[in-house]
């Protein structure tokens, strides 16, 4: 496999229904880069290589906001990605906080995924730092290690590389490469590294999910995998629970999409300087905020099937509503009105630190919702 101009069209299609595969050279590498908003950051701040660097809201740690990145430097005091700044500067008094420069990670992210279509594979994009590969090669190491040179090339970002048999595979591989490496994670070696572990290092399974799990008697990722599927669809349902036994073995149907990556959603939230006690102030925060966005996908002139709103209560809790719109909208007065219904289903009303709007938008494919 070598660098070319672009994607063999009969072989991508076939490579994009990869699944399981069973002794044949065909592989998925999931790319992902290091650190990448404090790495963009670094380069643009030569200065602070070997430094704590913490990205996030508009620098001042101080102000009310979240960590969106943090260097492996600051990550060693224990600030991680969705911590409060303040928190962030208790834990790593020397840090050096910046704002967050979407345009920046945009521009760094379009060079990664062009150098990643270089080569001669189907390449999924699932956002700004992390990439799918679907390709045919004997040696997927090799392959892995000359998209890193190549990244490194010409961007001067470091990435790791997840091989694997599926996506689930490389996606999970990827977290024993960091930083910088590889790592081969298959159909064979599957339960001896992941089946002593908790449920909840698979991919899509959160701690809530291995709360339950672990109620029922599930603990490890071996015990799950052993678990007859049709046991769980009383508690999970009958599409969820045979899915968390699939997860649990090591299969993911889900093929590697080379269609261009388009966002699901746009949204926009605020954290708020000063607590909200007053919810006809938050409604009317809420209103600002969905006009706000019905201006922003108008000129996406992409529609809203339905409104998301987020509200964040002090001291850190956060819960989300959403509100299908009648018909797909860009205008302003259905995508208000909608978040203001999915407002009316928040219970409580205790102080509000954040607010957040979000429209999802039709999926490809479909016209309504």
């Amino acid at each position: 496999m070598r660098p070319g101009p672009g994607q063999a069209g009969g072989r991508a299609a076939r490579l994009a229904r990869l699944g399981e595969t069973e002794g044949v050279a065909l592989w998925v590498l999931h790319v992902d880069l290091d650190q990448f908003i404090a790495a963009v950051e670094v380069l643009r701040h030569p200065e602070l290589r070997g430094r704590p660097v913490v990205v996030g809201g508009d620098g001042d740690p101080a102000k009310r906001g979240v960590v969106a990145t943090a260097s492996y430097e600051a990550r060693a005091h224990g600030v991680h990605s969705g911590l409060p700044m303040r928190t962030a500067l208790r834990r790593c008094p020397d840090a050096v906080f910046l704002p967050v420069d979407k345009a920046a990670y945009d521009a760094a992210s379009a060079t990664v995924m062009a150098v990643l279509r270089e080569f001669d594979a189907v390449v999924e994009v699932m956002g700004w730092d992390e990439a799918f590969l679907a390709l045919e090669t004997g040696d997927p190491e090799g392959v892995a290690r000359r998209i890193q040179q190549r990244v490194r090339a010409v961007t001067q970002l470091d990435c790791t590389v997840g091989i694997g048999e599926n996506k689930l595979q490389a996606k999970l591989a990827t977290g024993y490469g960091k930083p910088a490496g590889t790592f081969r994670l298959t159909h064979n070696s599957w339960f001896d590294v992941l089946g002593g572990q908790s449920t909840d290092a698979l991919w899509g399974i959160g701690r809530k999910t291995a709360a339950k799990l672990s109620a029922l008697g599930i603990g490890t990722v071996k015990e799950l995998a052993d678990t007859d599927p049709y046991a769980l669809a009383p508690h999970f349902g009958p599409t969820i629970g045979p899915l968390l036994v699939q997860t649990a073995r090591g299969l993911s149907p889900a093929p590697v999409e080379g269609t261009p990556y388009v966002a699901r959603s746009h949204g926009c939230e605020v954290t708020f300087q000063r607590d909200l006690r007053d919810w006809d102030e938050v409604r009317g925060e809420v209103a600002r905020l969905a006009r706000q966005v019905a201006a922003d996908i108008a000129a996406e002139q992409r529609p809203a099937v339905r409104v998301v709103v987020k509200v964040r209560y002090v001291p850190f809790f956060t819960q989300t509503h959403g509100h299908a719109l009648p018909a797909p909208a860009t205008d302003a007065v259905p995508i208000e009105e909608a978040a203001l219904a999915a407002l009316d289903q928040f219970r409580g009303r205790r102080p509000v630190r954040l607010l957040g709007v979000r429209a999802e938008f039709v999926k490809p494919g479909r016209t309504g919702t």
